[in-house]
């Protein structure tokens, strides 16, 4: 049986970490960040501090992926540590709503920068006559949509060829995506346009509650560095390539981050910054003038294209190991004999992910998963030390820097995450858990099923 290859180097790994969380929260997050915290000092302190959580997670990450090399991620640690349903629970939510849904917002995105450029994108092509839109109106089809769909299709057709172009064009559109970025940092940072001010934003939330609520943001703009963890059977040498690759993209994604709100600050105060959802765009545009503002549409859209690659090449791999191990359907098990890639699994995620941009639900349904999904996060992340107690004398060629205070700090914090997330949002809380829970018919009908001779291979 074909099976997938380790056809992907250090750099397209790492091209992965950095890739995928670098899409459009480097631009849009700063504004909430501001508004909930009040002053540049504490935007930074955020920064820091979920950067160093978001590393704490690497690390914890490396000594599983390297323990278990296999493609699927998180599906393979919440399997080993704590059974199947765990594991299945996860990869459900990822294929029908975290991952896809995650995907339908980039394209989305991705589309929004370009009207920038090309209003007739938000023109409506045709209606659909059919209860499917906001408040059970017709549901309006814009061309933008279309457009964003031929771009996901596009990028599952091309990922359909191998890890080999798919890895390839993420390391290509990264290295462009992290120039253009310094190119911002240092316009920004040399600008004679310097002097915005430091008085702090007066309306601000402040705080606690407003250093945890812009914490929240930070992490969702961080979010993305456990995606190599999907491809893990595919890496080269993945017991020295998979921590070096988590652990150096996750610090440098924390670099950019805090060199490009550096440059921020640098020519625009806190009011200012809290005033504009598109703050990098103001900022080039005080420095360099209007193109400079459309060279920020450029990044961004480059910026999101290669995040939303990373996430179709990654995501893909997780529905393919729950259907290798007979949790799913089994047609996404298949592997292209010449390709070595999971193409029904690309296509069909892909397809669906299609399926949420017409919709225009997505948000709602990322929106609902977020507790379940900070759950499933954080029992990952303490695999680690189930895994210890559990597995004790297995291959660990990688162990957690500072274990066990570091693995356990990304818990704590991911347990007070879903505590709060819970508290603040009761009700799409439940509804997400519900959501979610819809899948159990289907893990007991899988469950019954005679395993697959290959369950547990690459």
């Amino acid at each position: 049986m074909t099976g997938l290859r380790r056809e992907l180097g250090v750099w397209g790994a790492a091209s992965i970490v950095v890739g995928t969380v670098i899409g459009s929260g480097i631009f849009l997050v700063p504004r909430k960040m501001v508004l909930e915290t009040g002053s540049a000092e504490l935007v930074f302190a955020v920064w820091i501090f979920g950067g160093l959580l978001s590393l704490a997670g690497a690390l914890t990450y490396a000594e599983l992926a390297a323990m278990m090399p296999e493609a699927g991620g998180e599906y393979n640690y919440l399997k080993a540590a704590y059974g199947p349903f765990w594991g299945f629970l996860y990869g459900w939510t990822q294929m029908w709503v975290a991952k896809s849904g995650s995907i339908a917002t980039l394209a989305t995105g991705f589309f929004y920068y370009l009207a920038n450029f090309r209003p007739e994108l938000d023109a409506t092509v045709f209606v659909i006559p059919l209860p499917l839109g906001a408040g059970g109106a017709p549901l309006e089809v814009s061309a933008g949509q279309l457009f964003a769909i031929a771009v996901i299709l596009a990028l599952g057709w091309l990922n359909w060829f191998g890890i080999r172009i798919g890895g390839g064009v993420q390391v290509a559109v990264t290295a462009l995506k992290v120039l253009l970025i310094a190119w911002i940092i240092l316009v920004g940072l040399g600008s004679a346009s310097a002097g915005g001010g430091s008085a702090p934003l007066q309306e601000a939330r402040g705080g606690v509650a407003g250093f945890f609520a812009a914490l929240v943001a930070a992490l969702w703009a961080y979010d993305g560095w456990n995606n190599l963890s999907m491809v893990a059977s595919e890496v080269k040498a993945p017991q020295r390539n998979l921590p070096r690759a988590l652990v150096f993209g996750t610090g440098a994604v924390m670099a950019i981050y805090l060199l490009t709100n550096a440059a921020y600050f640098r020519v625009l105060s806190p009011a200012e910054v809290a005033s504009s959802d598109r703050v990098a765009a103001v900022m080039m545009q005080r420095a360099l003038g209007g193109w400079g503002a459309d060279l920020v549409s450029v990044a961004a859209m480059i910026s999101i294209f290669a995040a939303l690659n990373g996430s179709i090449l990654s995501g893909s791999r997780v529905p393919y190991a729950m259907a290798r191990d007979g949790y799913f359907f089994r047609r996404f098990s298949t592997v292209h004999e010449r390709h070595a890639a999971p193409g029904f699994s690309i296509l069909a995620l892909s397809a669906w992910s299609c399926v949420l941009v017409l919709s225009g639900r997505y948000d709602q349904l990322v929106t609902l998963v977020i507790f379940p999904s900070w759950i499933l996060y954080g029992m990952a992340a303490a695999a680690v030390m189930v895994l210890r107690r559990k597995m004790p004398d297995a291959p660990r060629p990688y162990r957690a820097l500072g274990y066990p205070v570091i693995p356990f700090l990304f818990v704590a914090v991911a347990g007070f995450l879903t505590v709060q997330t819970l508290l603040n949002s009761v009700r799409e809380s439940l509804l997400g858990l519900a959501l979610i829970l819809c899948g159990l018919p289907f893990y007991l009908f899988w469950n019954r099923q005679p395993r697959p001779s290959s369950s547990g291979g690459n």
